[in-house]
């Protein structure tokens, strides 16, 4: 009997244990704390708010000019000479009537004093004739004189050979010496006659030196370049020592006020422009140089227009200091205002056509009494008080808005604006200008400054 109750109990003994190790398992179970399923929570994307204010605003349009100009004035030599003196250097500022470059007068004085003697020389020349003719004039009145004497002489000496008391060679030297005189009178007369033409051929003489004379001195005057005008030196071309020849480039220098910057405006913009300055109205444009705002504005269109658009030449307006002939500036040109415009962020605009505005949705709260019930006392309570928050406090989520691109300009920050339109954004609503890479309709965002 021993034996088989012993032979029971091996058989017994494991399944008494996997009993009691089954029933352990589910006591276990059946006492775990339960945990609460776990709640998805939508993301919430923090993002910067910017109100709408439409209002009248000009976009800009982005050029990028050369500075020039149309007065560069370029000193040559006024002779054949030797640079004396160079008293300015590439890119200094002169005032008017400053010395730029000296010549040697030496290679001057010599050829005035020759021409200012040529001019003495026929000044007399022109006295001596004047004289002259006044000699001539008195000297004719006795030549005429002793003309009627030879004549009566001749006569006397007819009558007496008439009466046969004279000799024929009597006759014959008297009629020789009316000829004689005869001719001097004529000689005279002839002199006196030729009287204007020689002095119109010493006065051309002497208009001639004196031309010479007058060009020689203003060579020499001109032999010190001075600054016709306040101005800046753009180009020295010689040294002290160089001899240069009449004609040849020295200096080239420009005034500041005649400065302005050549831009070429896109064809698509270019009847905008034209209509804009046939219509009496200026366009201006601003420029930074050295992180200074430098002023210009729209002067004229160039005379030729090509395929991709026209040149624009800006006058400087303010700061003309600042700037260098050559030098590349980045302009904007404002346009004409647009109405109804509201200036965003560049961030703001997705693709040129789209902004997101912040839309409130009230948060949907639903009330679970079963859960409720198992929830602590405790628990209940801080789960009503979350929902009456929630309930509270709407939901902010991004709508799409369409809209019209009218261009961009700088604020008053520096920054770059878009100017953008559209009949949905009205005063006082806030668009995002957080830009987000997964921006899209009902994307849940909170507002943060």
């Amino acid at each position: 009997m021993t034996l088989p109750w012993k032979k029971l109990l091996s058989l017994l003994l494991p399944l008494l244990i996997i009993a009691g190790a089954l029933g352990l398992f589910r006591f276990l179970k059946a006492t775990k704390p339960e945990q609460p399923p776990p709640k998805v929570q939508e993301r919430v994307w923090r993002v910067a708010v910017e109100r709408v204010k439409p209002q009248a605003l000009a976009p800009e349009l982005t050029l990028y000019g050369q500075v020039e100009t149309p007065d560069l004035l370029s000193l040559t030599a006024s002779a054949n000479a030797w640079v004396e003196q160079v008293a300015v250097r590439d890119g200094d500022r002169v005032a008017q009537g400053d010395v730029l470059i000296a010549l040697d007068p030496r290679d001057f004085e010599p050829r005035i004093a020759q021409a200012r003697a040529e001019v003495e020389e026929l000044q007399a020349s022109i006295e001596s004739e004047n004289n002259r003719h006044q000699t001539d004039l008195l000297a004719l009145e006795q030549e005429q004189r002793l003309l009627e004497l030879a004549g009566q002489s001749v006569e006397r000496q007819q009558r007496l050979k008439t009466q046969k008391v004279g000799a024929e060679q009597s006759l014959d030297e008297a009629e020789q010496q009316q000829a004689q005189q005869a001719l001097s009178v004529s000689n005279r007369k002839m002199s006196i006659a030729d009287h204007p033409s020689r002095l119109r051929g010493l006065q051309a003489k002497l208009a001639s030196s004196q031309a010479r004379l007058e060009q020689l001195e203003l060579e020499y005057e001109r032999a010190r370049l001075t600054a016709p005008y306040d101005g800046v030196i753009a180009n020295v071309d010689v040294t002290e020592g160089d001899q240069v020849s009449r004609g040849e480039v020295l200096l080239t220098l420009y005034a500041r006020a005649s400065l302005e910057v050549r831009a070429r405006i896109p064809a698509p913009y270019q009847d905008e422009i034209l209509a804009t300055l046939n219509a009496g109205q200026v366009l201006s444009a601003s420029a930074q140089v050295a992180g200074t705002e430098v002023k210009l504005r729209l002067a004229r269109l160039d005379g030729e227009a090509q395929a991709s658009g026209i040149d624009g030449l800006f006058q400087i307006t303010n700061h003309d200091e600042l700037v260098r002939i050559g030098q590349l500036l980045t302009l904007r040109l404002a346009r004409d205002a647009q109405s109804d415009a509201v200036a965003l962020p560049m961030a703001a605009v997705y693709g040129g056509e789209r902004v997101y505005e912040i839309q409130a949705q009230r948060a949907q709260t639903q009330d679970d009494g079963a859960g409720l019930d198992q929830e602590r006392p405790d628990e209940q309570q801080q789960n009503k008080q979350q929902q009456t928050e929630k309930a509270a406090s709407p939901l902010l989520r991004m709508r799409a808005v369409d809209i019209d691109m009218l261009g961009t300009r700088l604020g008053a920050d520096g920054r770059e604006l878009a100017l953008v339109r559209s009949p949905e954004l009205t005063a006082g609503d806030r668009v995002v200008i957080t830009h987000l890479p997964n921006a899209i309709d009902g994307l849940r965002v909170e507002v943060v400054e």
